[in-house]
């Protein structure tokens, strides 16, 4: 009796049906390769019966930002065209010349699909000095702002509408079947912050956006160090106008160590900046997966570079996913392209 009760409970659980095998995710198209082999990996560390089962506290996904969440061709990425904005377009800030002549030739080359220009300051130390004085808030304000625009090189889209709606998607379903999502992105933190808010900060909170850092002090403080100096009951935090960390390549594998404390079992990324943490989720058992602008009709996609970067990603182990095939839509079906001339008359 207890066997033949025993052989039934195998039987009704070996025919229920695997929690999301059948599911489609919006905005993907029904044949990608990626989306099923997603799927398949969220049932398997999902199902408490499968060999691959994980605890929900290990689930941890990891979302590179430019290039993978969010466009990052428009015509650069958010960062640096917010710090254009502030150096070339905002009439009540007068940058230093050495940097103003730095950001119109950065505007020239990428309005025009050009390699960026050699200069002495990264864009990010510029973009950081562009903000000293400004308290957290206003510079949030500031970029909240600056995401109400409309987006170069697009038309019918803001740059804070310019995510990748399949992505969206897909962090959906992820924070919907027990993962943890974080972002780890190469732009500053409280710019990336303010970006996803009112569209990922559904399921990834502020607390779990990593991202570069400008160096930041107390209104008070004056020339003391912060470890010296306590924060008055009338003190601001204002930004200080430096670059303390690039979060890029190995600085994603350390940032991950630091604020995670857990490797991802998932890592989404679109570049070799990204490759880092990618090959720290597989030594920890985990899958990457690479995003491939391939997508010439919908975005500026180079199919030459995506086809070697594809190369380079199938030799490390991580999977790809083509724009152009298995996105149905990328912005939205009403979102279109500039004329090329659009782009040369804005430069």
């Amino acid at each position: 009796m207890k066997k033949a009760l025993f052989f039934l409970v195998c039987l009704a659980l070996a025919s229920m049906p695997v929690a999301g095998a059948e599911e489609l995710l919006p905005y993907w198209t029904a044949e990608s390769p990626a989306m099923a082999s997603i799927i398949s990996f969220v049932s398997s560390v999902g199902d408490q019966y499968s060999p691959d089962y994980l605890p929900p506290e290990q689930r941890i996904a990891v979302f590179d930002m430019d290039g993978t969440l969010y466009g990052e061709l428009f015509p650069t990425y958010f960062d640096q065209s917010l710090m254009l904005h502030r150096l070339l377009h905002d009439e009540t800030y007068q940058p230093a010349p050495e940097d103003k002549a730095f950001a119109l030739a950065l505007e020239t080359a990428l309005l025009n699909r050009e390699p960026e220009p050699d200069s002495s300051k990264s864009s990010a130390q510029v973009a950081a000095e562009a903000f000293q004085g400004f308290t957290v808030e206003e510079y949030r304000a500031y970029v909240r702002d600056f995401m109400s625009q409309p987006v170069v090189g697009f038309e019918k889209m803001t740059y804070g509408e310019g995510f990748y709606l399949p992505m969206v998607a897909l962090v959906q379903y992820l924070a919907e079947h027990g993962f943890t999502v974080f972002i780890s992105s190469g732009s500053e933190r409280a710019l990336v912050r303010e970006l996803i808010s009112g569209t990922l900060d559904k399921w990834i909170p502020p607390y779990r956006v990593i991202g570069s850092t400008f160096s930041l002090a107390a209104a008070g403080q004056g020339d003391a160090e912060g470890r010296k100096y306590t924060y008055a009951p009338d003190d601001q935090v204002l930004m200080e106008g430096n670059l303390t960390f690039k979060n890029q390549k190995s600085n994603k594998v350390f940032s991950i160590v630091d604020e995670i404390g857990l490797a991802p079992v998932l890592v989404f990324g679109n570049s070799s900046g990204d490759i880092s943490m990618a090959q720290y989720a597989l030594q920890h058992g985990g899958k990457a997966y690479m995003l491939l602008c391939d997508d010439t009709a919908r975005d500026y996609g180079d199919p030459d570079a995506a086809a070697s970067f594809a190369e380079t990603c199938v030799k490390l182990g991580f999977e790809t996913v083509s724009m152009r095939d298995e996105f149905e839509t990328i912005y939205g079906a009403d979102v279109v392209k500039s004329e090329p001339d659009a782009l040369e008359d804005a430069a």
